[in-house]
């Protein structure tokens, strides 16, 4: 794999060419701040659920080209501030999680950022990863109220966006606890200030003023110590449909959640208009891959030749080389080749978002079970009639192989002993399964 590598002095370059720089405070003493490697800095992840999307992976990206521009990236997952709940993007107030549903999750989470950043010791810019329960937790509430609140304008907190519409809605309003949120991102800047020197908080740009908060809070301890943020912008598909979200739900980053083949196909899928977009903005591939790719793109859309590297880009990232490897034998089993070859456990994935029906495996048995008798009780035929139609002409398949008009299923079509799969025309798929 390709990997672009940039320099501590062209990180913000590197955004800007990506289209993932939204915002950064001081811009100017911020590049001469990042002229030096070394640097740190922070992204914070609520621990709302035991994996992440497709969403929340640019928010890792912008840590991984942050370790690879020589900085050193702390991954803070919210223990602490996910028993309050971000109101950021929310119309009502969260649903509180429980301290053991809060732990798992950010078990679940810690997977993924092990894959996607480097947190070898031996290496002076290793990731760090961090649970924000561990110093919240310590805190007593008058002493917040003494060494933080003070700092806290109420004038300033109601105009944050997230708190000022929940405030014009009389029916949900926003609670002391959602309300305090801003409070406790803040002191997570000034807490990894103090114990880890880190003077940069990246973030969405939703964030940007909870960043500043935060920045404010380090300054008032530290006179004018140097703290800065940067953002991301909410990206977005061409017709203003969000990433990450399909018909079926959203695209995660584990394997439990979305498997690897589903994975591979969302970005195979991609339209024409979003493919140049989601090369820079989701892949780690440099500039002058991202252009020979597009090159070869250009002339002939229609072979997805862009679409195939994103998919076997960001499939390889995040689930590996074997699982790649897996899902290409699959599609191409599934598009023309032998089904037969497909694993059960792949098999299982490729087809476990179609039509499927449940039958007797007797049915198989002596002379076996005529297609014009089955194909009506799938979704491939409404009668008979219609079922010699499609098979007299050729468009149904067993398996992958056409059939002719005669031809019975029988035991010996059972894919691994228990599945046998039919289709009509080019797509549509139905899983028939015996036991």
């Amino acid at each position: 794999m390709q990997v672009q590598t940039t320099t501590a002095s062209n990180f913000l370059d590197e955004l800007k060419w990506r289209g993932l720089l939204h915002q950064t405070t001081a811009a100017d003493e911020l590049t001469r701040h990042l002229a030096r490697s070394g640097r740190v800095a922070y992204c914070g992840f609520d621990p709302t659920s035991e994996s992440l999307t497709i969403g929340n992976f640019i928010q890792i990206k912008l840590l991984m080209h942050w370790q690879q521009a020589g900085h050193k990236p702390i991954v803070v997952i919210g223990g602490g501030t996910g028993l309050i709940g971000d109101p950021s993007g929310k119309d009502a107030e969260r649903q509180l999680m429980t301290a053991d549903q809060v732990e798992a999750n950010v078990a679940g989470q810690r997977r993924i950022f092990e894959r996607l950043l480097d947190f070898d010791r031996r290496n002076p810019n290793a990731a760090v990863l961090v649970n924000n329960a561990d110093w919240l937790t310590k805190l007593g509430f008058i002493d917040v109220l003494r060494d933080v609140g003070k700092y806290f304008s109420i004038n300033t907190m109601i105009q944050k966006e997230s708190v000022k519409e929940r405030l014009h809605n009389r029916e949900q309003g926003i609670s002391y606890t959602e309300f305090s949120y801003m409070v406790l991102q803040a002191y997570d800047f000034l807490h990894l200030r103090r114990a880890m020197n880190c003077t940069v908080q990246t973030a969405g740009s939703d964030q940007y003023g909870n960043i500043v908060a935060g920045i404010d809070l380090i300054r008032r301890e530290f006179g004018h110590d140097q703290a800065f943020g940067i953002t991301s912008p909410l990206v977005k598909a061409a017709s203003g449909k969000k990433i990450g979200k399909t018909e079926k739900g959203a695209i995660w980053l584990t394997a439990d959640r979305t498997s690897p083949y589903a994975f591979y196909q969302y970005w195979i899928n991609v339209e024409d208009q979003d493919v140049a977009s989601f090369l820079r903005w989701f892949t780690v591939l440099g500039q002058e891959k991202v252009d020979d790719i597009l090159r070869q793109h250009d002339p002939a859309p229609h072979q997805r030749i862009a679409q195939r590297e994103l998919a076997r880009h960001m499939t390889r990232l995040i689930h590996g080389e074997t699982e790649l490897a897996r899902v290409e034998s699959a599609s191409q089993a599934l598009f023309g080749g032998d089904v037969r070859k497909v694993d059960p456990a792949m098999l299982d994935e490729v087809f476990a978002d179609v039509p499927h029906s449940s039958h007797s495996r007797s049915l198989l048995e002596g002379g076996g079970l005529s297609l014009v008798e089955l194909l009506p009780q799938t979704t491939l035929a409404t009668s008979k009639r219609e079922a010699r139609e499609f098979i007299a002409s050729g468009a149904v398949s067993i398996n992958g192989v056409k059939v002719d008009a005669d031809r019975p299923l029988t035991a010996s079509d059972l894919l691994h002993g228990r599945t046998i799969l039919l289709k009509r025309g080019k797509k549509q798929w139905h899983a028939t399964k015996w036991a």
